[in-house]
């Protein structure tokens, strides 16, 4: 075992305001797209969850097969990929060019053989075929405008139903697929269309905030579902296993339960208020959670048989991971591109718990930075100009605006917060600005140990600093790197100093001296963008973990410079920061040491990786 990835922390799905987003379920998992990434979540645990990367665009949907052993995802290219489930490989049964545009949602049939994909394009907005082949099996026709949904029968006869922005439901008879009939019930944009698992009834809902229910079989409009009816657009609705229910989700806030017999509002969740709040999507998981999506990407799960409130909200990041940084063996905060910092319990098996959003007031844009003191506070920096911390699980009222914007910040042995701008270097304790250095050059990184602070600049160049409680000295400059300095790490007791540049390259020095340790860690093949030692907070450190844009990660030997072991691939699109959960313990007999690795796909990877040694 040179490395295993033993916990994977999914990011939310992609969220659209005014669009629906379409999610899927299979037992106690839901599937969803964000970014080129198709996330299968463990709604049980989060850290089970697993990760599709094999799209080169930009993801809209993904659906479970029925038989739960294949997962469809489709992209803005129109291109609709096949996947294996169970193995760990994901091995790609299929890829298809089945639209010229945007592809907004897939449909299985009940065999798990045919599928059909719709979307945007110029010559048809809909396309069926067969999920082995590609071939097509029917024509998907009758609308003038894009399609929202589609859905199929799982039973013999086949039908198919589609739902457009051109306010029509066009009903599908099938094999093959061809054009019945055209429904013109909703006044404005259909939503969501979606048969029951009986096959005997469909529902349709759409942006005139109004349900239908129709015979699955023929298509006939049976009744309109007037009861408590909901006060904005609503975005999907998905069906109860039993076939004898089903919720809708809303933009006005609120989940409905719906009972088919009476045609009456069973329930009503309120999730908040605002736009964070509106529901865009949901979808029936297993037998009794109701899941439905926030605009915030917080998925909400409720129970019918329980209360007013979701029996549990998962949170996650949405956009790409920036800034991490340990509190213990087992926990560590993250920051976000969306201004979110979450704090992540890798022991916590509870699916609330183990990812919760800090409280207090969060920063409103990208957090550039983050450092954690000895006392275990959490400073943050954020491209809203703003220096932050958090105490336990929330920030503290207090915060002190940044000279200029904050590239990186470190903390020093005396808890002095060090924050790197665009123009200076500032000294903050105490929310009390002590020092400001005002360099020749544009500093672009910052790294503490002990009382000894580099700064990486643009210049290409390490200026090894010295901290006294009240001033910066400079004591040395490094040699000239072969490109910016984009990563710096030194070690805890101040007496090394790692440093990444742009070009891909890693150099060791001794702090005090300057001088340089032979590495030749030149394997990465693209910016450096995280550094840290191993063991974080004892000396002398043994080794050196690097992330880079190549989406690789490295695990460095300072005993024998020439071990060192790569994972492959750990943040795909890229890795933003690395860091060791916790000390050296033995697996199998070996030495190993666990990372996290995080980048622009949204998720943090665990990995257990063996240490490479002498």
């Amino acid at each position: 075992m040179s490395f295993k990835q033993i916990a994977l922390y999914p990011c939310s799905p992609n969220t659209v305001r005014g669009t629906s987003t379409k999610i899927s379920a299979s037992k106690d998992k839901v599937v969803y797209a964000n970014g080129k990434t198709v996330i299968i979540r463990d709604l049980k645990n989060a850290a089970l969850s697993t990760a599709f990367s094999g799209h080169a665009y930009n993801t809209t949907v993904a659906r479970f097969s029925p038989s739960g052993f294949y997962c469809a995802s489709a992209d803005i290219t129109g291109t609709v990929k096949i996947w294996d489930t169970i193995g760990e490989d994901q091995s790609v049964k299929g890829e298809y060019k089945v639209l010229s545009g945007k592809i907004n949602d897939l449909a299985w049939d009940g065999e798990s053989k045919r599928i059909i994909a719709v979307g945007d394009g110029r010559e048809k907005f809909g396309h069926a075929f067969l999920a082995d082949s590609g071939s097509s099996t029917g024509q998907i026709s009758g609308h003038s405008k894009v399609i929202n949904a589609v859905s199929i029968r799982c039973q013999r006869p086949f039908r198919a139903a589609t739902a457009s922005d051109d306010n029509s439901i066009v009903f599908h008879q099938g094999v093959p697929f061809k054009y019945d009939k055209t429904i013109r019930t909703h006044t404005k944009f259909v939503q969501d269309v979606q048969f029951g698992p009986s096959g005997d009834h469909f529902a349709s809902v759409g942006s005139d905030s109004k349900i239908f229910l129709y015979d699955g079989k023929t298509g006939e409009t049976i009744a309109e579902l007037t009861d408590s009816p909901h006060k904005g657009t609503i975005m999907s609705c998905s069906w109860n296993p039993d076939s004898k229910s089903f919720f809708t989700a809303s933009l006005d806030c609120t989940v409905r339960l719906w009972d088919i017999e009476t045609r009456k509002s069973l329930q009503a969740w309120t999730v908040g208020s605002g736009v964070s709040h509106q529901q865009v999507g949901g979808v029936w998981s297993g037998i009794n959670d109701l899941v439905s999506l926030s605009m915030s990407g917080d998925l909400n799960v409720f129970d019918p048989r329980t209360g007013d409130k979701p029996t549990r909200i998962l949170q996650a990041p949405q956009k790409a991971i920036t800034a991490a940084s340990p509190t213990s063996s087992s926990t560590f905060f993250a920051g976000s591109a969306d201004g979110r910092v979450l704090l992540i319990d890798t022991n916590s098996t509870s699916p609330s718990n183990a990812v919760q959003l800090v409280g207090g007031t969060l920063h409103t844009s990208l957090v550039s930075g983050m450092a954690t003191a000895s006392s275990g506070k959490v400073f943050t920096t954020g491209y809203d100009d703003q220096i932050r911390e958090i105490e336990g699980f929330t920030y503290t009222p207090a915060s002190i605006p940044s000279l200029s914007q904050p590239k990186s910040v470190a903390v020093a042995s005396d808890e002095t917060v060090f924050v790197a701008g665009i123009t200076s270097v500032e000294a903050i304790r105490n929310n009390q600005r002590l020092f400001e250095l005002k360099p020749s050059y544009a500093p672009s990184v910052v790294g503490a140990g002990g009382l000894v602070v580099a700064v990486g600049g643009e210049d290409k160049r390490v200026h090894v600093h010295t901290w006294n409680g009240n001033t910066l000295t400079e004591t040395r400059v490094l040699p000239e790197s072969q490109g910016t300095i984009t990563a710096l790490a030194v070690s805890s007791d101040g007496a090394l100093i790692v440093q990444g540049n742009s070009a891909g390259k890693i150099a060791l020095y001794h702090s005090q001296t300057g001088e340089p340790i032979p590495t030749r860690w030149d394997w990465h093949t693209a910016r450096i963008s995280s550094l840290a030692f191993f063991p974080a907070l004892s000396s002398p450190p043994t080794h050196v973990v690097s992330g880079s844009l190549d989406t690789n990660l490295y695990v460095w030997s300072l005993e024998n410079i020439s071990k060192r072991v790569l994972v492959k691939g750990a943040g795909p699109g890229g890795v933003n920061c690395v860091i060791w959960l916790g000390d050296a313990h033995v697996t199998d007999g070996k030495k190993t040491g666990r990372v996290l690795s995080a980048g622009a796909d949204g998720c943090m990877r665990v990995w257990e990786v063996e240490l490479p040694g002498k």
